[in-house]
């Protein structure tokens, strides 16, 4: 074979493997294009999922919190002094919960105050109709998980489509202890 042949076979050659390369680095290419496309849409899909597991936790605490305020306030209003004299008000602000100035002696209703867990603001307070404080609800317009399986105090909640429309006020807690009382008369007066 002659120099030139030999040359022109050799350019051949390279060319083939330079192409193959190209061929190569243009899948590397795709493949990597793909890889950032799944990785893209899985961060997507679990940063949604952890803002669900976020919005539960804080609506369970919403539930807590809240109905922790509304046992506060039921207490308030069912405090008797000493003296066995019912006062039977509402507290006219939510830190009267914490430290009631109606009584001499420190008394506490609530430990210490919670935000409202849905915003980490204020709650919307409930006026009871004679002046004061008979509830609570958050301000948030988000729309809730929750939709069934409430406790009894909680069984209006169901279907609501905001947590605006969760109230927490005194009327059911005094329903239900209410109710609770009752039973437990009958059971008493039937078992003797």
């Amino acid at each position: 074979m002659t120099d030139r042949v030999r040359i022109g076979m050799k350019q051949v050659e390279t060319n083939r493997m330079k192409s193959a390369l190209s061929n190569q680095s243009g899948a590397v290419l795709l493949m990597l294009l793909v890889i950032v496309t799944l990785v893209g849409l899985l961060t997507g899909i679990a940063g949604s999922s952890w803002q669900t597991i976020v919005q539960r936790s804080k609506e369970e605490d919403l539930l807590w919190k809240g109905g922790q305020i509304r046992k506060a306030i039921g207490h308030y209003y069912d405090a008797v002094q000493k003296t066995g004299k019912a006062l039977k008000k509402y507290p006219p602000e939510l830190t009267d919960l914490l430290l009631d100035p109606r009584f001499l002696e420190t008394t506490r209703h609530l430990r210490r105050s919670y935000p409202d867990p849905m915003t980490g603001a204020d709650w919307d307070i409930i006026q009871a109709p004679g002046g004061g404080i008979m509830g609570v609800r958050s301000t948030s317009l988000k729309k809730p998980f929750k939709q069934d399986g409430f406790s009894d105090l909680d069984k209006d909640f169901v279907g609501k489509q905001t947590y605006l429309e969760w109230e927490l006020f005194i009327g059911r807690w005094s329903r239900l202890k209410r109710k609770l009382c009752r039973g437990l008369r009958r059971r008493r007066f039937i078992n003797n």
